[in-house]
């Protein structure tokens, strides 16, 4: 409940979270978040904007004694990741989120929470609203359609901003001070493919893989998780040889920066192979539960006789594509060899649509080296192209490279050990794609950091935000704010 959130420490930072879940905002469809966050600033008496494409500047003036101080730019997305389980009733486009506490953590009933990046967002909002908190000259900056193509990021123009010092609140662990990230690239394969009348002597059935976790494709790429088209796609590849199994549709994953979670698949079987199929696809199921029982505990695989499909695959291209996602690398492509446990390189086979004679895959491949992530492209390319598709890679976006002398980073590194008692932040880099890379395209001096409360299973209905680091990450935030340098 919104009340039992609001109710939490520190209150300023929960009770904006609580305001700004209340507002729907999918990406690209971040209309309502825009104006509810104009109208945020202009009932403060703030100098508020809307720039060309949608992104809201909020300006506030330095406190009291705070003058002298580099002014700052605080940046968050308005727009969040929406995923919810498969028997959850939902409307992303209507309802505001529902939320609820469970011991140190706020969750929502079955879908995402929005705290990748609400929390940011709630964060900014707080230190606009207030009257007693230090900070230099300030320039809220809240980014459009973050989660699906950074848009927003892409579209500000240089000069609009008059920071020097850029604190981006998109990091997910708070022990950790981002000083980097990876860049991305859309690899879309698609091809039209001849439908086929389903011979009379074939049974249909239908194929469904759920339960497992999902996930950020960037942060947890390297976590070993299943993704749903990969283990799809496993168990319809011997299909024909052994029982003459065709494929009408396919409908696999959702969007690009989120792991697979469920795949369904609609198929036709030669009906005298009915008990053998049954129990081959029996043992497949118990193969893959064997397989990913640590990781995916809850992993279900459900193949149950449905109404035999009008119309079926060409083979040809039906054992092309098979093939091909077989073929397609999936992963981890390549670890950092300058930091330690960082991946470098990956794909995320997110999506897969075949239906009414159409194939569609989609990917989001990442990398923090420029050549690598083209690289990995191309191989991408090349699998898919050879099966006759066409392959558009689009949404192209630049890493950020590190800068271990910056000098907001030699401010917060001593902050954080005396609050946390000594204690060493993970100052490194992430494989997540956050916007700093780009706005430093238009904005090359300005010094950036990213950092943020820990937040589990983002892009998942599992997401979930610790309310003690939320504590945490609070007091270390007011605390950078009152030791921004002087100018």
């Amino acid at each position: 409940m919104s009340s039992e959130i609001r109710a939490l420490e520190p209150k300023a930072l929960w009770n904006k979270f609580a305001d700004l879940n209340a507002v729907p905002r999918p990406s690209k469809k971040e209309e309502r978040v825009i104006q509810f966050m104009k109208d945020f600033g202009n009932s403060l008496g703030l100098e508020t904007i809307e720039d060309e494409v949608g992104n809201v500047i909020i300006r506030k003036p330095a406190s009291k004694d705070m003058e002298d101080r580099k002014p700052i730019v605080m940046q968050s997305h308005l727009d969040m990741v929406h995923q919810k389980n498969n028997d959850t009733v939902f409307d992303f486009d209507k309802q505001g989120i529902e939320m609820f506490v469970e011991g140190d953590w706020v969750k929502a009933k079955g879908t995402t929470l929005g705290a990748d990046n609400g929390l940011g967002v709630a964060t900014i909002m707080a230190i606009l609203e207030s009257d007693s908190i230090a900070h230099p000259a300030l320039e809220a900056l809240f980014t459009i359609d973050e989660e699906t193509g950074m848009t927003g990021a892409k579209g500000l123009k240089g000069g609009l901003l008059k920071g020097e010092i850029l604190l981006n609140l998109d990091t997910e662990e708070d022990d950790e001070i981002g000083v980097g990230c990876a860049g991305g690239v859309d690899v879309t394969a698609t091809r039209d493919y001849k439908e086929e009348e389903t011979p009379e002597f074939k049974i249909g059935y239908t194929i469904t893989v759920k339960g497992l976790q999902g996930g950020h494709s960037g942060m947890q790429i390297h976590e070993g998780l299943g993704n749903a088209n990969k283990l799809m796609n496993r168990l319809l590849f011997d299909g024909f040889e052994n029982y003459g199994l065709r494929i009408a549709e396919i409908d696999g994953g959702s969007l690009r920066n989120a792991i697979p979670r469920e795949s369904n698949a609609v198929v036709a079987i030669d009906s005298i192979h009915e008990e053998a199929f049954e129990a081959e696809m029996k043992a497949h199921v118990d193969v893959l539960k064997t397989e990913f029982k640590t990781m995916e505990p809850d992993l279900e695989i459900i193949v149950s006789k449905t109404e035999t499909p009008e119309k079926i695959m060409d083979l040809g291209v039906q054992e092309g594509l098979t093939r091909a996602l077989y073929a397609a690398h999936n992963g981890v492509y390549r670890m950092s060899p300058d930091i330690e446990g960082l991946v470098e390189t990956s794909n995320n086979i997110a999506r897969v649509i075949v239906k009414d004679g159409a194939i569609k895959i989609g990917c989001l491949t990442r990398s923090s080296v420029e050549s690598t992530k083209q690289d990995l492209a191309n191989t991408l390319r090349a699998v898919f192209e050879l099966t006759g598709c066409e392959v558009e890679l689009s949404g192209d976006y630049p890493g950020w490279a590190p800068n271990m002398d910056s000098d907001i980073l030699k401010v917060m590194v001593p902050i954080y050990e005396r609050l946390n008692n000594g204690e060493k932040p993970n100052v490194a880099a992430c494989h997540a794609g956050l916007e700093c890379g780009i706005l430093g395209t238009n904005y090359p001096e300005m010094d950036m950091i990213s950092f943020g409360p820990n937040i589990k299973g983002a892009h998942s209905p599992d997401e979930r935000a610790q309310i003690s680091s939320a504590q945490k990450y609070w007091e270390f935030v007011l605390e950078i704010l009152k030791n921004i340098p002087k100018a």
